[in-house]
């Protein structure tokens, strides 16, 4: 069996989406997530109708806002995340979100060709933040590889 890296972060704005001091997340998100979609070992972005997650609320607290994706390795997510334009965003970030404690990025694999949901997803990061790193959820810092066949 081939496998695939799944990926979900998520963090609190700390704005409305029509806000002017939000505008410079909102402004680019396009851009990052086309850049994200078209780099080397992306598989798939989870998006709502107009093509980011941006609108999908599966929290309770509307202003957590999720980013869900597939990709072909660790090394892939970690280039696109650290060493391409995104990084200069993940900069930026506590100037629109929330400062967290606890964990905002979960990684877990999925059989190629299975897409996680939402729900799912955030069920794997409260296991992390609940049981720490395991093969079942975990994050750069501890990356596990994929299952053996």
């Amino acid at each position: 069996m081939t496998w695939e890296l799944a990926q979900l972060n998520v963090l609190k704005a700390k704005y409305d989406n029509d806000d002017p001091r939000f505008a410079g997340f909102v402004d680019h998100l396009d851009r990052i997530n086309t850049l994200g979609d078209q780099s080397p070992g992306a598989v798939w972005r989870y998006g709502d109708e107009p093509g980011a997650a941006v609108d999908t609320h599966a929290l309770a607290d509307t202003r957590i806002l999720l980013n869900l994706t597939v990709w072909k390795d660790v090394e892939s997510l970690w280039n696109y995340a650290y060493k391409s334009e995104h990084v200069e965003f993940l900069q930026r970030r506590t100037e629109w979100f929330e400062v967290e404690v606890e964990a905002t990025t979960v990684m877990w694999w999925v059989p190629e060709g299975d897409r996680p949901t939402p729900q799912g997803a955030i069920e794997r990061l409260e296991h992390l933040r609940t049981h720490g790193s395991s093969p079942y959820a975990f994050s750069f810092r501890d990356a596990h590889e994929p299952p053996r066949d």
